[in-house]
């Protein structure tokens, strides 16, 4: 694309955004139900069966800013934090209250198809025997897995504990470290309880979870290398020390890491066969099919939510376990599980399920059919037009925060590099070997150098990008409303700590692209619109 067509395209582009009530990229094929009261109703439940992370602040949005219905003027490109409800996801999960509604005994046939269509669009379906476990959270996931991989008395391997090791928090989440050693995470379950956090669940003390680091202090990636070795020393000890090691490998990260590698993790789990347990956290989605399909042919346990890339509402949790790991723990008890999950959550023949709550959970099972409605839309787009897509954006995105001096690209290592033999299993045309997420510090100038801004500088860049700017001398793109990735703390420099703002696109992104009338055009151009306000507002601060 030529300067001339650039500036012509982001012309169109920006009168379009600001004049019409729906931009492009939020519109849905079909129309959105006109029902004031299943509206209400739609966005309520979507707002339950969850923590405290739900809870509605005075603005009307949840704690990671997001609303519980669609909003048509904000632009997202910030599903590596959560992403708003789509249009079309709203139209699905309302579709679903009317039927849950008129037939209330629909209900677990409904759960059913949601977890049959999970195991087909996730590609877990090419491993014959996959379960899935639906949740409220990725957070929540993590902890389910504590549970089912923790042998119950009296059965091998009981008398070794297990302990989690997993990548630094701060590139995962905040409450992981406290599920991953079987602790309460917040004030409130998804069932409800009130519960204490940081407390063991009753009848089971693990161990907290070891960590590493993935960045160098002053915020570059770690070499894959040390990060491997120093997870495969961690696993050597905790293994040796008698106790069974719950390796979480991260793909990908917040800041778009992988760690450790997944041929890191395959070596470990050879070395040390059930001693080692893998469980890849690609709560992010930031995985092709294919993708999903070499891990569990693996063994490994994969998590997933419907609520980052993939642009369902917050909170849709599901753990796919492969057909070997389903055989081993399928038969433990789930009791101390009854505080965060129900037994629609579980499988049928899952014999512990019947020890939990029979009472449905609606907030789970709509949330995930709004994410539904947008991941089989992304299906129904060839994998080779995705992978262009991603590059072209990618390139656009990148050289525009290469070449203004207000940003600085945090280093990510390259993701072909980071997946190794799962990005070679999975095909040339697979695309998740390119990045979604595009980390970078921004920047001010302090006499003749650019100096990172203060964390609460950029919490406060964060907030400004989702509001519409006005009075005199004010751009007409400041009238415009972003959603970026909230700030990632990521290392320290002179003293100071760096907080990392985040690009990212998603599928809903990737869908309207690839099928829209303007192709990538449309996107590219929000996205040089959205770093053009952040080079804005950082001129104001």
């Amino acid at each position: 694309m030529t300067a001339a067509t650039e500036r012509r395209v982001s012309s169109i582009v920006l009168r379009t955004l600001l004049s019409a009530s729906s931009p492009p990229a939020m519109a849905t094929a079909s129309t959105l139900i006109d029902d004031p009261e299943l509206a209400d109703a739609t966005a309520y439940w979507l707002t339950q069966g969850g923590d405290t992370r739900l809870q509605l602040d005075v603005q009307g949005t949840n704690l990671y800013g997001c609303p519980p219905r669609p909003d048509p003027g904000l632009i997202a490109l910030g599903s590596s934090t959560a992403s708003v409800v789509s249009a079309r996801g709203f139209e699905a999960a309302s579709r679903l209250m009317l039927r849950l509604g008129a037939d209330p005994g629909c209900w677990p046939g409904e759960v059913d198809r949601v977890r049959a269509e999970l195991l087909a669009l996730t590609g877990a379906d090419q491993v014959t025997g996959t379960q899935v476990v639906l949740a409220a959270s990725g957070t929540d996931l993590h902890l389910i897995a504590t549970q089912i991989l923790s042998p119950a008395d009296g059965e091998p391997g009981a008398a070794r504990p297990l302990q989690a090791l997993m990548a630094d928090p701060s590139e995962t989440g905040s409450g992981v470290p406290k599920a991953l050693a079987a602790r309460h995470f917040n004030t409130v379950t998804a069932q409800g309880a009130q519960v204490a956090p940081g407390l063991s669940l009753p009848g089971l003390e693990m161990a907290p979870a070891r960590t590493v680091a993935l960045r160098e202090p002053d915020g570059r990636p770690r070499p894959v290398e040390a990060i491997d070795a120093e997870f495969a020393a961690e696993a050597e000890r905790i293994v040796r020390a008698g106790g069974r090691c719950l390796l979480v490998m991260v793909d990908v990260s917040k800041t778009g890491l992988v760690a450790p590698s997944p041929a890191c993790a395959l070596r470990l789990r050879h070395r040390w066969g059930e001693q080692v347990e893998v469980l890849v956290d690609a709560c992010q989605f930031r995985l092709a099919p294919e993708s999903v399909a070499a891990f569990l042919r693996q063994d490994f346990l994969v998590a997933l939510t419907g609520s980052k890339f993939v642009g369902g509402p917050a909170f849709s949790g599901a753990l796919l376990l492969p057909p070997a790991a389903a055989a081993r723990v399928r038969r433990r008890p789930l009791h101390r599980l009854r505080s965060y999950s129900a037994r629609g959550d579980w499988p049928r023949s899952w014999p512990g399920a019947r020890e939990l709550p029979g009472s449905p959970n609606p907030g789970l099972l709509l949330r995930w059919e709004a994410a539904l409605a947008e991941l089989r839309r992304l299906r129904e787009v060839p994998a080779a037009a995705v992978q262009d897509f991603l590059r072209e954006w990618g390139a656009a995105a990148s050289a525009r925060l290469t070449d203004d001096p207000v940003f600085e690209p945090l280093p990510v290592t390259p993701l072909a590099q980071s997946r190794d033999w799962r990005v070679a299993s999975a095909g040339p045309a697979c695309w998740d070997r390119l990045p979604t997420i595009l980390p970078f510090l921004p920047r001010r100038r302090e006499g003749r150098t650019w100096r990172p801004l203060r964390p609460e500088e950029t919490a406060w860049l964060h907030r400004q990008m989702r509001e519409a700017q006005a009075g005199d001398g004010v751009p007409l793109l400041a009238q415009l409303r972003f959603q970026i990735g909230q700030p990632v703390v990521c290392g320290v420099r002179d003293g100071q700590a760096l907080t990392a703002l985040r690009l990212c696109v998603g599928a809903r992104d990737i869908s309207a692209a690839t099928s829209g009338a303007r192709g990538p055009a449309e996107a590219l151009t929000q996205a040089r619109l959205a770093l053009d306000k952040l080079a804005w507002l950082i001129g104001r601060i």
